[in-house]
């Protein structure tokens, strides 16, 4: 059986820049098939335009923690918030809401279940430094994921930072970011490949890929629409320094 490649994404956060150059690589790699994680919108200035291009490119999108809040954030909240909310059209805050909160698939014998966060709400955290109770939870079966058989490989986004930890035959990496990466200010993604929708073994990979973009016209794209918030997202973008801990 011939071996399939499939492109995972993540936390593209309305950077279209970012974004394009990450799809950019995944084509010049001949993958078509593109699995989308989540947080489309929201910290950067285009999620409307992010959303449109995923909608049109991803096989499978699924529903992030910020596009779980953002379309139905008060008019009580931060500038930038409600900026961010009203970037996005109606249709597409419905279609954000609508998505699915994980996604489960077969390759090469191995059952892979993809969410946002955790496998108990896309607003639970799971870092890359966890508990071994936080890591077995991630393999678990909730009322999130469904009653589908039990991962053996678990991938996710969220904390914008990169990793692969295998431990007693599980599993369990995470793509890291796509616009707004807080590991290294280089934008990455995941592939998997192996023998898709086949239970039997076959060889199997996962593979973290980095992409480098042109940051500055990212901010310049910022800054013409008009962003609010635009100091912390351009130096998360040139530092991948999070906000919360930049000196003020």
């Amino acid at each position: 059986m011939p071996l399939e490649r499939i492109a995972l994404i993540s936390d593209a956060h309305g950077n279209l820049t970012a974004l394009d150059a990450v799809l950019d690589d995944i084509a010049s790699r001949g993958i078509d098939r593109i699995i989308n994680l989540g947080d489309f919108v929201g910290k950067g200035p285009r999620g409307s335009e992010v959303v449109d291009r995923c909608d049109k490119v991803c096989d499978v999108n699924i529903r992030g923690n910020w596009d779980d809040h953002l379309p139905v954030w008060d008019d009580e909240s931060a500038a930038e918030m409600i900026w961010w909310r009203d970037e996005l059209r109606a249709d597409q805050r419905e279609w954000l809401t609508a998505l699915p909160l994980s996604h489960d698939l077969l390759i090469s014998g191995r059952q892979i279940r993809l969410f946002h966060a955790s496998a108990v709400s896309p607003h639970v955290r799971v870092r890359a430094r966890h508990t071994p109770e936080e890591f077995d939870g991630m393999f678990a079966n909730t009322p999130m994921t469904g009653e589908g058989p039990a991962p053996s490989v678990v991938g996710y986004g969220d904390i914008h930072d990169a990793f692969v930890k295998v431990d007693h035959g599980r599993t369990l990496f995470n793509v890291g970011s796509v616009g707004n990466p807080l590991d290294e200010p280089v934008p990455s993604y995941a592939i998997l490949e192996g023998v898709v929708d086949d239970p039997a073994p076959a060889p199997f990979g996962l593979q973290l890929v980095r992409v480098p973009y042109d940051v500055e016209a990212e901010i310049d794209a910022a800054t013409r629409l008009g962003m609010p918030a635009l100091r912390p997202y351009a130096v998360e973008l040139r530092t991948a320094v999070y906000r919360g801990l930049q000196q003020a």
